[in-house]
């Protein structure tokens, strides 16, 4: 059995900063965070274990410090916390930051926000708290039932597939040709790269294995992607969720993972996948891989490494820099049309080759 890892799988830089934080001011004080810091349950329970305390809402916390998860808040749901006399934290993505910029850039300039995506998730609700009015949508049937404005503005949450949300955006075109849409593209760069490899890994795998919480939007959206292109799609949280019955007769097992997901568990899957393997055939085979194509990107985030850090370890947020972001959505310059392609590629580089393991580390 041939065993491929996506060029793009696990945690972001984002979840990575958040859980840092997190971990640093616990070690300071008490905390208390604000729902689910991520939709992990591994991670929540490391959390957990280092005496962090989770609420619902400010009015339960009971600690004088809380934290925004990094699914971001809106602006008055902080000021609620604030108003108790409670101390706040951001550990919220700065690419979610950057989705909430995007909204209020529309809202201000007169467009009526139009937000793609799930309307009961957190993300969701922090993006919209903040608006006179909005509309949610996820489906065409959301796009019917909106009625006719002179002025659309679009943004979407940043886990939502970059497909979905650009046949939802031509879709409001098409149905209101007298209005004027206007679209930026809020989608984050680590989804975007996360869906593409997944995309091209399904389609040479006769199984693949996805690895996420089982609350996490963005893990359910790559076992969509995948069951799209290979007709054995399996979503696990961890080693002990794999069953052998699943690879009977697969020669080629693919292995991918959402943005919540740590290195620690996606290797520790990989194991018990090798070692599936060499129960069922008494021997493993070392993965051969070509590049997908010739305008294949070089690997950025191979093992170990950070999502978001350059090839020359300068920080990256999402693919983008520093400054790329501020000069998207700071002065007058205006954020991207419909149509407009984004300075970085969103091809995956070449599937990364697994070495099978020695006996002794598979016994062990």
């Amino acid at each position: 059995m041939k065993l491929l890892r996506a060029s793009h799988l696990g945690m972001c830089f984002g979840v990575r900063d958040a859980i840092a934080l997190a971990q640093a001011e616990a070690a300071r004080q008490p905390l208390t965070i604000l729902g689910e810091l991520v939709h992990n349950e591994t991670v929540l329970a490391d959390l957990r274990a280092r005496g962090i305390r989770f609420a619902s809402q400010p009015a339960t916390a009971e600690t004088d410090t809380v934290m925004v998860t990094a699914h971001g808040a809106s602006e008055a749901a902080k000021t609620r916390a604030r108003e108790r006399g409670l101390h706040v934290l951001e550990a919220t993505c700065p690419l979610v930051h950057v989705a909430h910029r995007a909204v209020q850039m529309l809202a201000r300039e007169g467009f009526h926000p139009v937000i793609i995506g799930k309307r009961d998730h957190v993300e969701v609700r922090g993006l919209t708290e903040d608006l006179a009015e909005c509309d949610i949508v996820l489906t065409e049937s959301d796009v019917t039932a909106l009625r006719e404005r002179p002025r659309f503005g679009i943004a979407a949450q940043t886990t939502q597939p970059i497909e979905r949300v650009r046949q939802l955006v031509a879709f409001i075109r098409a149905r209101f040709p007298l209005s004027e849409v206007r679209f930026v593209d809020t989608v984050c760069q680590p989804t975007k790269q996360r869906q593409t490899a997944a995309e091209e890994l399904a389609r040479q795998c006769d199984v693949v294995v996805v690895i996420g919480g089982a609350h996490s939007n963005n893990t359910r959206e790559l076992v969509a992607t995948c069951a799209r292109h290979c007709p054995r799609v399996h979503h696990v949280q961890g080693p002990d969720d794999l069953r052998s019955e699943w690879f009977t007769d697969a020669e080629t097992v693919g292995l991918t993972a959402g943005t919540s997901t740590t290195d620690a568990t996606i290797d520790a899957v990989e194991q018990g996948l090798w070692r599936i393997a060499a129960f069922a055939d008494g021997a493993v085979e070392c993965g051969e891989f070509s590049p997908l194509s010739a305008g294949d990107l070089s690997p950025s985030e191979s093992r170990g490494v950070p999502v978001g850090r350059g090839p020359n370890g300068s920080r990256q947020r999402g693919g983008a820099s520093e400054s790329q972001l501020q000069d998207l959505f700071d002065g007058d310059k205006s954020p991207p049309e419909s149509g407009d392609e984004s300075p970085h590629s969103n091809s995956p580089p070449p599937l990364e080759r697994l070495t099978s393991p020695t006996p002794a580390a598979l016994a062990a």
